[in-house]
């Protein structure tokens, strides 16, 4: 299980030279599409479309990482190595904890 989210605006903020309409804008974007990101990672593993389920998992790596989301980032990249190598013996499990994940960072930064 991974650590719980800990929003760390500063660090986020100085990634962003901080600039705090970029964070916002960016905040709201995450907020608009987590539901669609889900369930696009679900739809891709449904459908057995591996390169299409690499791909979402790498975007959601990328929008963790935006986050400074260090722990779900390493969580997604694990998953995207283990698509590559065609291990995917357990990947409705680590997709869903995946979502859970996306689902927890947009409720801690749907409170900022």
């Amino acid at each position: 299980m991974t650590a719980a989210f800990k929003l760390d605006k500063a660090v986020i903020l100085e990634r962003l030279g901080g600039d705090e309409e970029i964070y916002t804008m960016m905040v709201d974007m995450f907020l608009q599409d987590v539901e669609n990101n889900c369930t696009a990672l679900a739809a891709s593993l449904v459908a057995g479309e591996m390169p299409d389920l690499q791909r979402e998992v790498h975007t959601v790596k990328g929008l963790l990482a935006t986050f400074s989301d260090d722990a779900g980032a390493e969580e997604a990249q694990v998953i995207e190595r283990q698509i590559k190598l065609g291990q995917t013996a357990n990947l409705a499990e680590e997709i869903a904890a995946l979502q859970a994940r996306l689902r927890e960072v947009a409720g801690v930064l749907g409170t900022r």
